[in-house]
């Protein structure tokens, strides 16, 4: 049977082909043709669309076309049960449904990058989800590090480690995080993990979690407030707009909030602040 879907596979259009010959037709054949000629390219090779809005078999809610093939053809596999949730959470962006999803996505998107053509990153994609069933049916109780006492040797050694440096290498997207907030900071104090995390094309769940590790031990919300604060500072001292202005310009919501997180952090209101800036 001919199945047919749009170019350049990543994730679900590699799973899916991957789903269908080990579970439903063996003997599949696939084309990938631009998204816009899907529907009739599939009628002239009298195929099957999928991953293509429209169709039957798609995205429906917040389910991909894996997951739909999976009910469509009564699938009755526990691995491949555990593998949608890990294939929707990195098809969908919500790496936060399983842990392997980021891992997944990663993968996947240095394998379209690396292979071109469509049918050799198909080929290389079953060998991906082959790998990704057989440890959702054999090997998901095993860990990397077997020994218990090794592992317990090894946060040991990792905690000694963090406390004798004091902290953490920041790792790359940590200075691409800081970088973005120190770039619009001017702008835009209104800034929102949502909109950071998507800059870095990373989970903001992730992003929340590991932050105070590389941010003075302060949450996204903590740190923002603090730069708005210095801002505010910088402000107080160098023009003479109303505190009104300086709170809009620095992403309060009114004079009062501002008044209230200014003395927070500073000890003084900010009238009191700029009085003293004065005497100076």
């Amino acid at each position: 049977m001919n199945w047919i879907t749009r170019e350049r596979p990543k994730i679900d259009r590699l799973a899916c082909p991957w789903l269908i010959r080990r579970f439903i037709d063996p003997e599949a054949q696939f084309f990938f043709v631009p998204s816009d000629i899907v529907v009739e390219k599939a009628k002239e090779l009298d195929a099957i669309a999928f991953d293509v809005p429209g169709v039957e078999l798609t995205h429906y809610e917040d389910r991909c076309t894996f997951d739909r093939l999976i009910e469509k053809f009564n699938i009755r596999d526990d691995a491949v049960n555990d593998m949608a949730i890990i294939i929707r959470g990195a098809d969908t962006d919500v790496h936060s449904l399983a842990p392997q999803s980021s891992g997944l996505w990663a993968i996947s998107a240095g394998l379209a990058f690396n292979f071109i053509d469509d049918f050799e990153l198909l080929e290389k994609g079953m060998l991906i989800y082959d790998a990704l069933y057989s440890w959702a049916r054999h090997l998901q109780d095993q860990k990397h590090t077997q020994n218990p006492t090794e592992k317990l040797l090894l946060e040991i050694f990792n905690t000694y480690m963090l406390e004798k440096t004091g902290t953490e290498k920041a790792p790359v997207w940590a200075r691409q995080l800081k970088e973005i907030i120190q770039d619009q900071i001017d702008t835009n104090l209104n800034l929102s993990l949502k909109e950071v995390a998507a800059g870095l094309d990373m989970n903001p769940s992730y992003v929340s979690r590991e932050f105070s590790k590389y941010f003075s031990d302060m949450s996204f919300g903590e740190y923002i407030r603090k730069q708005r604060i210095e801002k505010a500072i910088e402000l107080l001292g160098s023009t003479k707009n109303s505190l009104a202005e300086i709170a809009y310009l620095t992403g309060f919501s009114d004079q009062s909030h501002f008044n209230r997180i200014f003395k927070l952090h500073t000890g003084q209101n900010p009238s009191a602040f700029r009085k003293s800036l004065h005497k100076k």
